[in-house]
């Protein structure tokens, strides 16, 4: 093979970018095995040269070695320029990372050739003396003999390296040979042991058949206990069988009569279930009976209440009897008569809203947008929702009663703070305004609930007004909220 290598791929970055930046591409260098066999370079006075020798790799190795380790002891100025780098690596990364430049080098530099051949051959002695003669010692190391005869290159180099890569590969075909010897040695070595393990397994083997041939026969003889026991066995079950079906038959004849028996007994528990049916009928029909005329004569109750209310028209009272004799007793001569305006509750008064929710059970239903436009209108929609719902939520926690509030909307506003607890926030559907839901809210209480209804609206006034509830106007409720 050529003397140069490729580059090796373990060279560090900067390494690699010096070595290619001084030296080119070493494989440009190189005469490669095909090319120079066949066509041989020219040299400068026009002079054909023999093309570089295939070097056995030992040979290579060992001719970069011995370059790799004289290259700092030449001076600097002999030193070729793409090998001034590589001659300040460490010993051992200069043979490895500068083979392919010192390769390149001494093929194309035949002067850096002969600096190092003078020093390699003086340190090699008696042998390089030897080589440059054109002789190669018979005790001297054959890849030791081509390294040097390919650097002093005497006459007939090329036979010495030849015989040196002959001489190696013997020294690999030997190798080879030890090799497969050991190899087969081992073999040997494996089946004589391999032998002696099968014939140990072989002893074990026969004394296991030895026992379970005695294990066998013992099998045979408890086989044969055991059928003669198992026919025992087989008789003593046909007496059992027989005493069975004599005692089946005893407890078939008892089980008849306690089935007759116990059909005696479930027709007596049928009769007495059904004398009991009749009585529990009896009893359940009277109670029915007093129940119904119980409930009848609260339900007429109650309904002659409603309607007696509903006919008569009643708010709550103003003036308590004896508001009326304390007025009779103002109307004397020497008094001032009382204003009987002064006291009288309109639709927007407050005290009138504290009258009617201090009632049992009472529900306010609050007209939203109807009562927020009228206190706080210049507010945007949410902060007067916001403040009404706050506001709402104080008289529910201070009464106790039902609020619900509704307002105009086509479906559910978005941002709206928690409703407080006890107060009810609705908003109309598509299609529905918020009065026709106020309208419906009161249809869907019971007769005789209070229900107030808070709307300057007097089309809702009066619609409520009609299903029993009490209309109060916007004003009311506002001075209640501003006294709270």
């Amino acid at each position: 093979m050529p003397l140069a290598e490729p580059h090796d791929d373990h060279l560090p970055e900067e390494d690699l970018v010096a070595l290619d930046g001084a030296s080119g591409n070493p494989d440009d260098n190189v005469v490669s095995e095909t090319s120079d066999a066949s066509d041989p370079t020219a040299t400068a006075d026009g002079g054909a040269v023999e093309p570089e020798p295939t070097l056995p790799e030992p040979v290579r190795q060992r001719i970069v070695t011995l370059t790799a380790a004289v290259l700092p002891t030449l001076p600097a100025d002999e030193v070729p320029v793409p090998l001034r780098r590589v001659a300040k690596f460490a010993p051992n990364r200069r043979a490895r990372l500068g083979a392919p430049v010192i390769a390149a080098q001494l093929t194309a530099d035949p002067l850096f050739r002969q600096r190092v051949t003078a020093r390699v051959l003086a340190d090699a002695g008696d042998l390089g003396a030897a080589v440059v003669e054109g002789t190669a010692p018979a005790a001297a190391d054959p890849v030791e003999v081509a390294a040097l005869a390919y650097l002093a290159r005497p006459r007939g180099w090329r036979e010495l390296i030849d015989a040196s890569g002959a001489a190696v590969r013997a020294e690999a075909d030997s190798a080879v040979v030890a090799e497969l010897v050991r190899e087969a040695e081992q073999r040997a070595t494996r089946a004589e042991h391999d032998r002696a393990v099968a014939r140990v397994e072989a002893e074990k083997l026969r004394d296991e058949l030895a026992r379970v041939r005695e294990e066998l026969g013992q099998l045979r003889e408890e086989s044969r206990q055991v059928a003669r026991t198992l026919r025992e066995t087989q008789a003593r079950e046909r007496k059992a069988t027989e005493l069975l079906a004599t005692e089946r038959g005893r407890a078939a004849r008892a089980s008849a009569d306690v089935d007759a028996e116990l059909r005696r007994a479930r027709a007596r528990l049928a009769e007495a279930e059904a004398a009991a049916g009749v009585a529990r009928a009896s009893a359940k029909e009277a109670r029915s009976v007093d129940d119904a005329r119980l409930w009848l004569l609260l339900e007429t109750i109650g309904q002659a209440a409603v309607g007696l209310r509903r006919e008569l028209a009643l708010d709550p009272v103003d003036k308590l009897p004896a508001d009326f004799v304390a007025d009779a007793f103002a109307e004397q001569p020497g008094t001032a008569p009382a204003n009987p305006a002064a006291r009288a509750r309109d639709t927007d008064d407050p005290a009138r809203l504290d009258q009617l929710l201090a009632l049992p059970r009472a529900h306010l239903v609050v007209d939203g947008y109807n009562v927020t436009k009228r206190g706080f209108g210049e507010m945007s929609l949410e902060q007067q929702r916001k403040r009404l719902i706050t506001g709402l939520g104080g008289i529910a926690a201070q009464t106790g009663d039902e609020v619900t509030v509704v307002f105009d909307g086509a479906e559910r506003m978005h941002g709206l703070p928690p409703a407080p607890r006890g107060v009810r926030v609705l908003f109309s559907r598509k299609g529905e305004t918020a009065d026709e839901l106020i309208r419906r809210l009161v249809r869907a209480e019971p007769a005789g609930r209070p229900v107030v209804v808070v709307s300057s609206d007097r089309e809702v006034a009066d619609g409520v007004r009609r299903h029993g509830a009490y209309p109060l106007g916007a004003d009311s409720l506002l001075r209640r909220l501003a006294r709270s």
